[in-house]
Formats: C-alpha cells, sequence, structure tokens
C-alpha cells in the first residue's frame, strides 16, 4: 500500500512527519508524494491561526476528491486543540491529537481492518513524559531536524499552543546524544535543536537548553548546530557567551518578537519589552560576529491602535531583522484574546501587514547586501538549476554559485559577490587544504 504525507506548520511538525513516515514505511508502507495516488493521506495540521485550520480542511477534502476510496487522516494540533470541530469533518476516516504519535499508523491499520471512523484523541496530562523518537533520515543529506522539547506553559493571551502540545517535557541527553551519532554516521552535517518552546528545555529533567547544544556540538561528524525558535527572554547573557565558545555552534537566532509595541506585548502576555528585546539584540551582534537575527511579527492584534503599529513598524525596521516572517492576528477560541475588545477589521490586518512586510522587505535585502564581499563557508545543499548549486552560510544566508562539478553536501569557501531580494550569489574560492 502507498501512504502519503502533507505537513503544515513548524519545523517540529515537520520533524514528527518524519517519524511517522519511518513507522509507515517499517510496516511496508510504501512512501510516495502527495501529488501522487495514494492508498492513504495523512495530513498533519498546524492551528497557531484560523488560515491553518482552513488549509488543513482544503488539503484533506481535495485529497479525498481525488482519491474517494482513499484513507483520509486528519491529525496533530488542530484536532488536538480543537476535537469537537476536526470530528465535524466528514471527509476525515481518522482523526488523531499530538499524542502519541505512533498512535496514527495502529489507528490507520484499525480502520482498513473494521472499515469503521476511528478518533482516537488522548488529552495532555500534567506529568507526561516525552514521546521517545528519533529521526533515522530526511529528504535533505546535509541537514537534520532534531525535536528536544515539547509543550508550552507561557499562555500567551493569543496562543491555543498550550491545548494542542501540553506540558513542557525534554529528551533526555542520553537518547539525544544516540540520535544525534545516528545522524552523524549517515552523513549529516548541520543538526537543527527544534521544540515548541525551546529555551525551555530540560526543566523537567534538572538540564538547561545550553546541556543539549553543549551535547550537540560535542558529536563527531557534526561541524554545524543551529536552533530553532526562540523566546527571547530566556536567552540569558550567559547562555549568549557560553554559545559563542561553541565552533559549531551557527550565529543565527529566530527570537519571535509578535510586536515591537510595549502595550501591544504587555496585552499579549509575552514576558519582555521592547527594550529587553534590544538588550538581547545587542548583546548577541556583539559576541558573534555576522550573527543574522530572525523573527515572527504579528499585526492587527486586539486592540492594536494605529500610534502601536507605527511602534511596531518603527521598532522592526530599527532592529533591521536579517528575515521577518510578518502574519496577521487570528482569533483563535477558547484564548483569553478571543474576546479582546477592539478587534482589528481584515481589510486593516491586510494593510498593516503589507506595510511591514514593505519595511522588513527591506531590512531582508539590507542584510543580504551587507554579506557582500565576505568570505563565508558555504554547505551546498542542492541544486537550484543546471550548473547552479545553493548552500547557507553558518548564519544561514542563502547563497548561489555556478559550478559544472556537484556541490550537494560539500562545505566550501565562497566569496560573496552580489545579493537579489531572495538569496546572495558568489563565487567558489580555492581551497584550503
Amino acid at each position: 500500500m502507498k501512504a502519503a504525507f502533507f505537513t503544515l506548520g513548524c519545523k517540529v511538525n515537520q520533524y514528527e512527519t518524519q517519524i511517522l513516515e519511518q513507522l509507515f514505511s517499517a510496516e511496508g508502507f510504501e512512501i510516495v508524494p502527495p501529488e501522487q495516488p495514494a492508498d492513504v493521506y495523512i495530513i498533519n495540521s498546524c492551528t497557531v491561526t484560523a488560515s491553518g485550520d482552513k488549509k488543513s480542511r482544503q488539503v484533506l477534502r481535495r485529497f479525498k476528491r481525488q482519491n474517494p476510496n482513499a484513507v483520509a487522516v486528519l491529525t496533530g494540533c488542530f484536532p488536538q486543540a480543537f476535537p469537537d470541530a476536526a470530528e465535524k469533518i466528514p471527509e476525515a476516516d481518522v482523526i488523531t491529537g499530538t499524542r502519541p504519535r505512533a498512535a496514527v499508523l495502529e489507528a490507520v491499520k484499525e480502520y482498513l481492518l473494521t472499515g469503521q471512523r476511528v478518533v482516537r484523541i488522548l488529552p495532555h496530562e500534567r506529568k507526561e513524559d516525552f514521546e521517545q523518537m528519533s529521526a533515522q533520515s530526511f529528504m535533505e543529506r546535509t541537514r537534520a531536524f532534531v525535536k528536544i522539547e515539547d509543550g508550552c506553559d507561557r499562555y500567551c493571551s493569543y496562543c491555543i499552543i498550550p491545548a494542542a502540545r501540553g506540558p513542557v517535557r525534554s529528551k533526555p541527553l542520553e537518547l539525544l546524544r544516540e540520535e544525534l551519532e545516528a545522524l552523524a554516521a549517515k552523513g549529516f552535517q548541520e543538526i537543527v535543536l527544534v521544540g515548541i518552546n525551546l529555551p525551555s528545555y530540560g526543566r523537567d529533567l534538572g538540564l538547561r537548553l545550553l546541556d543539549a547544544v553543549a551535547l550537540a556540538c560535542s558529536v563527531p561528524g557534526i561541524s554545524r548546530v543551529r536552533l530553532g525558535s526562540l523566546e527571547p527572554e530566556l536567552l540569558t547573557r550567559e547562555d549568549i557567551a557560553a554559545m559563542a565558545a561553541m565552533p559549531q555552534f551557527c550565529p543565527q537566532f529566530h527570537l519571535s518578537l509578535q510586536s515591537g509595541c510595549d502595550s501591544t506585548l504587555k496585552r499579549m502576555n509575552r514576558h519582555y519589552n521592547t527594550a529587553e528585546y534590544r538588550r538581547i539584540v545587542d548583546e548577541l551582534r556583539a559576541v558573534f560576529p555576522n550573527p543574522a537575527i530572525t523573527t515572527d511579527i504579528m499585526v492587527g492584534f486586539a486592540g492594536e491602535t494605529e500610534e502601536e503599529f507605527a511602534q511596531s513598524l518603527q521598532f522592526a525596521e530599527e532592529i533591521a531583522f536579517a528575515k521577518a516572517h510578518v502574519f496577521a492576528y487570528s482569533v483563535r477560541p477558547g484564548t483569553r484574546a478571543a474576546s479582546f475588545s477592539g478587534q482589528v477589521s481584515r481589510q486593516e490586518k491586510e494593510r498593516r501587514s503589507a506595510e511591514m512586510i514593505r519595511v522588513t522587505d527591506k531590512t531582508r535585502a539590507d542584510f543580504l547586501q551587507s554579506q557582500t564581499g565576505l568570505i563565508e563557508e558555504v554547505l551546498f545543499e542542492a541544486q537550484t538549476q543546471p550548473g547552479f548549486y545553493e548552500g547557507y552560510t553558518r548564519n544561514y544566508t542563502p547563497v548561489r554559485v555556478a559550478s559544472a562539478k556537484p556541490l550537494s553536501g560539500q562545505r566550501l569557501l565562497v566569496k560573496i559577490t552580489g545579493a537579489t531580494q531572495d538569496y546572495c550569489t558568489g563565487e567558489l574560492l580555492p581551497q584550503l587544504p
């Protein structure tokens, strides 16, 4: 039988889809791309925004319409957070949540055996353990995502993720070492540590995120270690100094901002203000050579006035992000912000999104331009077109070069010679022995 997977949302979801693919493959399923006919379609959903829920429904219905006899599976954060809404989707033959992930395969097998709809959404528990899972391979042969943390207890006023993901729980170091060593043995040179609330790693084990970073940097064969999205105030001065002393650690920091206005941040129940955020960015830029600071920015949050938006816009321009993901606030039932007054109209959210994107596109272009003239080590990943290969510098700047020889999987010195809106161009240099 053939199984196809479609993933929405974050790097954690992508990692978990990889785990599911491994489980289905071990059971004898042939894994095929989602655009191909399959016997089973698994949609790994995201529920950060209402548009994510909508897309999950659309994808599910499209697969079922194109393949009426296939088994359609809806799993992940959407059904976990909104089980009643998920159950009302008639096209879903199997519905599961975020725990345990291994239950997806068992639910599919049950449906294939009985032909009866399977709905299996287990509630999160206060002291549940980290679900043991280890990735064995990835589509990319150079970079691997490794989930080390799950759950969140920050309770931002707009966010449903604590309901979808449950309490903070962490991967034990011995399991992490096993996974990292196996990935290194298969040729993966770069590791990205990811989690739902990554800086909370280890709190349940008497550890800290720095312990996982140090372990990853110590594994032979791993030449680069990156971090996923970070809550900025949980990144201490001591952590910054310690990471800077690790040669394998890459100076790219995705510090989730959400808003550049203190009043808005307070309503969001974020645990920092703009002064603290600015201080952390300044510390990173003082300690790391040529770091990239990237972020997420929300516009149109409940009660956001034109003046507050202007403050956020100015702050984003001041920080000069290397890249920003801009999105409009989406009302999530079950969150405090859903009942806040001053909800912003859709048209105004679209206008503010366009304005914020204009500013952050400019800072992105300026950042890429600032890389020109530098000589950087690039880890090449793939051929973008015949004779051209793209890879990433240590600060995650995409670089394309011309080469008659294959470059994928190689770390090579490149002189960056130019910049477009999306990537830098460069030329290969004679390599050091």
